[in-house]
C-alpha cells in the first residue's frame, strides 16, 4: 500500500486539530504532525529566519514519518492559507513515493466566531483572531484542495466525510 499523506488545512478556528486528533484515532499506522507545533517559540515572532526554520522542520519531520516502515497515513494539518506553502512543504519530499490528499475545512463566518469566542473564553486565543481568521475565509475558496464545511457538522461527521475521501 502507497502511504497516504492527508494534509488538512483552513484558518484558524475551523476545526482542524480537533478533527485530527480524532481521524488520528480511528485511522491504524498513523501520525499525526499539527504544524502549529513547529511554531511554539516564545516569543512568537513570524520573520523569514523563523518561517524557513519551520518549513525545515515539517519537511524533517514528514520525511522522517514516511520512511517509518510501520505507518501508513501521515496525517499534517496547518492554516496554509496559500498554494506556495503546499510546494514548500511537498517540493523536499519529492523523491520519495507517495500519495497526496489535499483537504481544506471551511465554514461560515458566524459558525468560526462563535467558535473562536468560545476558545477566547477558555483564555486558548485572543479577541484579534476572530478578525484575522475571518479574514482569511476566502482564501480557501479557490484552492486546490477538497472542501469540507464544518459550519453545522460534529467533529467526528467531518471525520466521516474524511474517511471517504482517503
Amino acid at each position: 500500500m502507497k502511504k497516504k499523506v492527508i494534509i488538512i488545512n483552513g484558518t484558524m478556528g475551523v476545526g482542524k486539530s480537533a478533527t485530527c486528533r480524532e481521524l488520528n484515532k480511528k485511522l491504524k499506522n498513523s501520525v499525526w504532525l499539527d504544524g502549529d507545533w513547529c511554531w511554539m517559540i516564545n516569543p512568537f515572532v513570524v520573520n523569514e529566519e523563523n518561517k524557513k526554520m519551520v518549513i525545515n522542520n515539517i519537511n524533517y519531520l514528514l520525511r522522517s514519518f514516511l520512511t517509518n516502515s510501520s505507518l501508513e497515513y501521515i496525517i499534517f494539518n496547518w492554516v496554509i492559507h496559500m498554494e506556495e506553502i503546499f510546494d514548500d512543504i511537498l517540493e523536499p519530499l519529492n523523491d520519495l513515493n507517495f500519495e497526496i490528499i489535499k483537504i481544506t475545512l471551511i465554514c461560515d463566518e458566524d459558525a468560526l466566531k462563535k467558535r473562536i469566542l468560545g476558545d477566547v473564553k477558555l483564555k486558548l486565543r485572543d479577541e484579534e483572531c476572530v478578525s484575522r481568521s475571518v479574514g482569511r475565509l476566502d482564501l480557501y475558496k479557490e484552492m486546490s484542495t477538497k472542501k469540507i464545511d464544518t459550519s453545522n457538522i460534529s467533529v467526528l461527521e467531518t471525520v466521516d466525510k474524511i474517511m471517504k475521501i482517503i
